[in-house]
Order: C-alpha cells, then sequence, then structure tokens
C-alpha cells in the first residue's frame, strides 16, 4: 500500500522530502518529521509529480506564497499561460494552482506539471463544471460518479495538492439564509456545490463521501486543502454564522484526514477587517488543532480595485504574524479580469514582502538577519550588497541612481545623513 509523507513521519521516518523541505527553514528534517507528524506542516508532494523545489508548509516554517494561474472560457492561451508562469517563477512563488476553466483542461494541466519546479494545486471541481459548460449539460446533471473520477484523473496526473469545498453543507448553507449578507457566496468552487445542492437537494457528495475521497488523496499522497466555500467577500460579511459554521465542520475533517493519513490544510478568508484578522486566525488554529492555514489575502478592505495586491499584503502580512502558513497572492486584476504576467509578478512580490514581514513577526530562523545586512550595506553604502539583499533585486538595479561620487544616491545627494555621520563620527 501506498505510503504518504504522514504515514512515514508518523512511524519515524524522515523521507527525502523532508531532507529537502527541512533546507533552509533553519530546523532539522527530524524536526519536520515531527511537525508533520503532528498535522502542524506538510509536504505537498504528490507521488507523480517530479519536481525539484519541494517545500513544506506550517508552524515554525517561512510563510509560504502561491500564486494562482490558469484559463478561463474568455480567454484560453497557453503561451499567455507560459508568461504568467515564468513572471510567477521570476518573483519566486513557493507554489502555483492551475485554475484553468477554459481550452482542453488536462493538456493545461499537463503543461503546469511538467513546466514548474514548485507544487502544482488544483480545484477538480472547476473542471467538471468548465466541461459541462462546454458540452451544455447542466451542472445539476453532474453525478457524483463524475466528481469523484475528475479528482482522481487530476490526482493521478500528478497534482501536488488540491481545494475541496467539503464544508459546504446541506447544513451550513442553510445559515445563508439567516443571515443578511451582502455578497451570499463569493467563491467560485463554493458556488458550484452550492448551485448543485440546491438544485438536486442532495447533500454534498465531498462531505457525504469523504472517506472516499480521502482513500484517492492517500493514493496518491494529495494534500487536502479544505476551502472555505463561504468565505466573505465583503469586510461586512466577515465572522458571521456561515462562515464560522464551515470553519467547525473543515476542523472535524481535518481530524479524519490526519487520522487517515493524508495530510491536510485549511483555507481562510477571504475579506476580513483588519482588526478581526488576529483572532480570526487564532480561532481557526485552535479549532484546528494547529493545522497549517491558507489564506486569499485576507483584504482589511474593499474600495481598493486596481491596488488589491496591496490590500492583500498589509492583510497577509497580519494574519501570517497571527500564524497564517500560506499566503495566496491576490493581484492588481482582483475582482477585475483575467491577470496578466505583469499582475502575476506584483501579486506574488507583494505576497512575499507580507510573508517576510509575518516571519520577522512570528521570529522565524533567520528572517531578520536578511534585513540586518541590507541594514549594514545601506551604513557602508555598499549598493551591491544592498542590490544582492533586496527582496526584488532586478527592481532595485533599475530603480537605483548613485551621485557621482558614488558616495550617495541622487536623492540626498551631499547632504546624505549616512555620509553626514560618517564624516562625525569619522567612521
Amino acid at each position: 500500500m501506498q505510503k504518504t509523507q504522514l504515514d512515514y513521519a508518523k512511524t519515524g521516518i524522515v523521507t527525502k522530502e523532508m531532507q529537502l523541505a527541512a533546507e533552509g527553514e533553519g530546523i532539522t528534517p527530524e524536526e519536520l518529521r515531527e511537525l508533520v507528524a503532528a498535522g502542524l506542516a506538510v509536504i505537498p508532494k504528490n507521488v507523480n509529480h517530479s519536481f525539484s523545489c519541494i517545500k513544506a508548509i506550517g508552524h515554525r516554517l517561512k510563510t509560504k506564497v502561491n500564486a494562482n494561474l490558469g484559463t478561463s472560457d474568455e480567454c484560453a492561451d497557453l503561451a499567455f499561460e507560459e508568461r504568467k508562469l515564468s513572471a510567477a517563477l521570476k518573483a519566486q512563488a513557493d507554489s502555483i494552482m492551475d485554475l484553468s476553466t477554459g481550452g482542453d483542461l488536462h493538456s493545461i494541466r499537463s503543461f503546469f506539471l511538467k513546466r514548474s519546479p514548485v507544487m502544482v494545486g488544483a480545484v477538480p471541481i472547476y473542471a467538471v463544471a468548465a466541461e459541462m459548460a462546454r458540452d451544455g449539460e447542466p451542472l445539476e446533471k453532474m453525478s457524483e460518479e463524475r466528481l469523484f473520477s475528475s479528482i482522481e484523473e487530476q490526482c493521478c496526473q500528478g497534482v501536488d495538492y488540491i481545494t475541496v469545498h467539503c464544508g459546504v453543507t446541506c447544513e451550513s448553507s442553510d445559515k445563508l439564509s439567516s443571515f443578511e449578507r451582502i455578497m451570499p457566496c463569493v467563491s467560485r468552487g463554493g458556488s458550484l456545490h452550492l448551485y448543485w445542492m440546491r438544485k438536486t437537494g442532495k447533500e454534498n457528495p465531498l462531505y457525504e463521501h469523504f472517506d472516499h475521497l480521502l482513500g484517492i488523496a492517500h493514493r496518491y499522497d494529495v494534500t487536502l486543502s479544505l476551502g472555505d466555500g463561504f468565505r466573505p467577500g465583503s469586510i461586512v460579511d466577515a465572522i458571521d454564522g456561515p462562515q464560522i459554521e464551515e470553519l467547525m465542520i473543515l476542523a472535524e475533517l481535518a481530524k479524519r484526514a490526519l487520522a487517515a493519513g493524508v495530510q491536510v490544510m485549511v483555507e481562510g478568508p477571504g475579506h476580513v477587517p483588519l482588526e478581526h484578522i488576529k483572532s480570526h486566525v487564532q480561532l481557526q488554529k485552535r479549532l484546528c488543532n494547529g493545522a497549517p492555514f491558507y489564506v486569499l489575502g485576507p483584504l482589511p478592505t474593499d474600495v481598493a480595485a486596481g491596488y488589491d495586491h496591496i490590500t492583500a499584503a498589509i492583510g497577509g502580512a497580519l494574519a501570517g504574524s497571527a500564524g497564517a502558513d500560506f499566503l495566496c497572492y491576490v493581484t492588481p486584476a482582483e475582482h477585475l479580469g483575467l491577470p496578466d504576467e505583469e499582475d502575476v509578478y506584483l501579486g506574488v512580490m507583494a505576497s512575499r514582502i507580507a510573508a517576510h514581514v509575518a516571519d520577522i513577526a512570528k521570529g522565524v530562523p533567520g528572517a531578520a538577519e536578511k534585513d540586518r545586512r541590507i541594514s549594514l550595506a545601506r551604513q557602508h553604502l555598499d549598493w551591491d550588497g544592498i542590490i544582492a539583499e533586496a527582496l526584488d533585486p532586478e527592481l532595485v538595479r533599475c530603480k537605483l541612481k548613485v551621485a557621482s561620487d558614488r558616495e550617495a544616491c541622487t536623492m540626498c545627494g551631499k547632504l546624505c545623513a549616512v555620509k553626514m555621520v560618517r564624516g562625525a563620527y569619522q567612521i
């Protein structure tokens, strides 16, 4: 029987993947094994997917960043996706997700799996719904067998982790009618399940047959990312009954996954006011026994359309500092359209800044050392050192304008504070 990273970890075995994932984290492979065994960290790595940059997500580890890529039924251009993938990798994303809904979905998934040196995630319900829409079939005609068959196909193909909206149940969806949300459901995956359930009168198959899902995930060692179908899409809707009801269901399912030897993380909001982000992360961590927390943003305001990568960086830094482990980037195109390669690059960089800020606050080993090194370079007016330590060296090299004497930049010139103080103290 195929064993998962979690199975190995529980029996005290340090795998090659644990050794690779521990590199650069400031912990030993044995310490990482202990975190995986306890359900505090995951190593998304499908047994059918070979890639070079294996990373772990979770407690005591660097905050990781994901970039959502993929086509839509309005734009299914593989060359465009290749440029976006290149932009995400150039910006040093730790993960990509293929959220494609247009074109040959199997081939597009294969493209990402073959070209990506980092873990690849997917949302299986997207493929099923997209294929049915293309063929003119109403979504309510989707059979449970078709859904699980697609999940198995995608896992067999090599996807490392999948978002599954198991918490959108008959009980949790009933809560929507009791709460006056401005936007009842903004999760695409959540809305697809909600629509199917309302039209058929049946329970969500992913919840009802969760053990079947666990069997598929275990077979390929696919990490389950328990999706938040009722995440708030407006700060006005945050922290309400449907959201908390779903979180409690996901906490129950996370425990079942851990017991079955399936790696699991839990997804979180969404749009949340700044003052509630910390408490929400802490609530998730407590309910889910410290399972890795994967957040979209979060976005603490709704009015920054076109600048939502900045909004998400603000929320992401606070969420990460409170314990969130995995940030899903938000691009300037969020809420507006399919992102292009520039949007992807800016989205990843904004999330990387947030992740680094969070790592310093959490005391992740080595996080603050990079800031110390760049500060020393600034004090010594070491322009090459500043470039080397920056999160985006290419941008710094482009923006840097050094004065003619090479001892200051053109902002201050002869009145450079660093130069003045060095002269005063004969440094």
